[in-house]
């Protein structure tokens, strides 16, 4: 892949409901940015509530890139992401801008940041048809534990629940003959990042950042969370699909047919949440060269605006950070 490009890129990350989407519009505003989303839901269109997707009065006329590009019965995934997210980034540099790519969704991040080459991991469709069904037959718990007899480094990465990811390590262990994605992935990681990139992680107290999460599920069922289910439960999507194995959208799917109740979807919809954001806590805690924004520290945006800014003018300008 390319080398270092030294074009500066602002990454803001971390745990969902951190107040990140507020951040990157405002911090856009100051410098001209425009933003790019890392994020596996916000590229579907029509799935906009449970999916936190930024609206169009809170982009304030910021570019947005990334956000409604794939139709929910489209399988959306890494490699296309990181094709459609460096387009992106010409766009922005052609203009001028400065690009913003802000998201939760850590392999994304990485496969931008440091130019991960995933041309070794063409699909051999049929050992991936072989996985699927057998995912469907005997469930990840089979596939998963294969995984970790296989690759123990990348399963450990990987949540026991995620099908998609446990058949892409399988399927890459199978075709390179051998070699582990985890080891792909560190190697390429080495290479080191191809932008000059100022990389903040967002983190807040655990007990408060939960809080905010029940409260945005809450705020997301008032505003029609079930409606939006139904919806794309008409135009005839399934569990099967890819997109409705995000959080919030498998359990209100459920529950509307009827394996439990709305409560109960509601009440798992909040764990899920909660345990997906411990999960991306401990992926970007394993990140080098990040500056962790701890937002439990600053009095009100405008301070941890003022201080996002001063590290970003450091970075764009080649100064050493002091």
């Amino acid at each position: 892949m390319s080398m270092h490009t030294g074009r500066p890129l602002v990454i803001l990350a971390g745990p969902t409901a951190t107040g990140k989407t507020a951040a990157s519009v405002a911090l856009a505003k100051r410098l001209r940015g425009s933003i790019i989303s890392a994020d596996s839901m916000q590229v579907y269109r029509g799935m906009d509530i449970g999916s936190a997707k930024v609206t169009a009065e809170e982009m304030q006329g910021i570019p947005h890139y990334l956000i409604d590009v794939a139709d929910p019965k489209e399988s959306w995934n890494v490699v296309r992401f990181q094709k459609e997210a460096q387009a992106a980034l010409e766009q922005i540099y052609a203009q001028g801008r400065l690009p913003i790519l802000v998201g939760g969704t850590g392999f994304y991040i990485q496969a931008l940041l440091y130019g991960i080459d995933f041309t070794q991991m063409d699909a051999d469709t049929g050992y991936r048809t072989y996985l699927e069904e057998e995912a469907r037959r005997e469930g990840p718990g089979a596939l998963y534990s294969r995984l970790q007899e296989v690759d123990p480094a990348a399963a450990q990465a990987i949540h026991p629940n995620n099908v998609k990811r446990i058949i892409r390590a399988l399927e890459f262990a199978h075709k390179s003959g051998g070699l582990r994605i985890s080891d792909h992935n560190r190697n390429e990681r080495q290479r080191g990042p191809v932008y000059r990139a100022s990389f903040f992680v967002f983190t807040m107290n655990r007990e408060r950042l939960y809080e905010r999460i029940d409260a945005r599920v809450d705020r997301m069922m008032e505003e029609g969370l079930v409606e939006e289910v139904r919806r794309l439960r008409a135009r005839g999507l399934t569990p099967e699909d890819v997109s409705m194995q995000g959080i919030g959208y498998r359990q209100i799917l459920r529950a509307l047919d009827g394996d439990y109740s709305m409560e109960e979807a509601v009440r798992l919809i909040k764990r899920d949440s909660r345990h997906f954001a411990k999960r991306q806590l401990t992926w970007f805690k394993r990140e080098r060269d990040v500056i962790r924004v701890d937002l439990d520290t600053f009095t009100d945006q405008e301070a941890l605006l003022d201080y996002l800014q001063k590290h970003i003018s450091h970075s764009v300008s080649g100064k050493a950070e002091e």
